[in-house]
């Protein structure tokens, strides 16, 4: 029976507990919510290393020595489509946009229809928000919707038109606030311009992502423990 799992993102790593485990006790702390006998938590990925426990079941990209065995690893497409299909039985497509990585399934007639995963360009991942964020001493409730973007091929491209609005007077809040619209709108492109977005991952606390990427497409969050949910019972 599985009773733990993780997906272990680069910068986040989500964990459900069942009732039925006590493992996660000494990390309360990140205890975000408990719902229909489980519990959810999200810890630095830094702090993995930490833990001394192996789970039932992980996902990811950091789960070297979390898990009995490699038949215990489950690919992130599978486990974003099982999450997925828990929750959501219309044809519809999923967007998971995690801090380095972006990912899209498609349903059609109730079957799989397509995917794309994009996981080498940082132009569309939270990292680079996060790194910007830290960088002008500002969160994601700074931010707003702003209708100007910055036309985003490249993470550093993006980067260099943040510096020159703000060499020029600009504000930094208004400058990210355009890459954040800019970086919405490189994922609905992606997603091929859907009419309607399930989105996951860390995105859907960023309203300024949420209310940039509503100017092209009707949108609908569905949180950070997607992968996690797909990887339960």
């Amino acid at each position: 029976m599985i009773n733990i799992v993780l997906d272990a993102g680069t910068t986040w790593s989500k964990i459900i507990e069942t009732n039925n485990s006590d493992k996660m006790s000494r990390y309360k702390s990140c205890l975000v919510k408990e719902e229909n006998g489980k519990k959810y938590y999200i810890i630095p990925s830094s702090k993995l290393p930490d833990i001394d426990f192996k789970f039932d079941k992980a996902t990811g990209h950091m789960t070297q020595n979390l898990i009995p065995s490699d038949k215990d690893y489950e690919n992130e497409i599978i486990a974003l489509v099982q999450g997925f299909r828990k929750k959501v039985k219309e044809d519809a497509i999923i967007l998971d946009l995690g801090s380095r990585d972006s990912k899209w399934v498609k349903y059609t007639d109730g079957k799989f229809k397509d995917l794309d995963w994009n996981s080498a360009c940082s132009s569309s991942t939270g990292a680079t928000i996060e790194m910007l964020l830290k960088f002008y001493n500002l969160s994601s409730k700074d931010l707003s919707f702003v209708n100007e973007k910055y036309v985003i091929t490249c993470g550093i491209f993006g980067l260099e038109k943040i510096m020159d609005d703000i060499a020029k007077g600009g504000s930094p809040k208004i400058a990210v606030s355009k890459f954040v619209h800019g970086i919405a709108h490189n994922a609905w492109n992606f997603a091929k311009k859907p009419e309607k977005l399930y989105l996951s991952g860390g995105f859907c606390k960023n309203q300024c992502f949420i209310n940039s990427l509503s100017k092209y497409t009707e949108i609908v969050t569905l949180g950070r423990f997607l992968l996690a949910e797909g990887l339960l019972d």
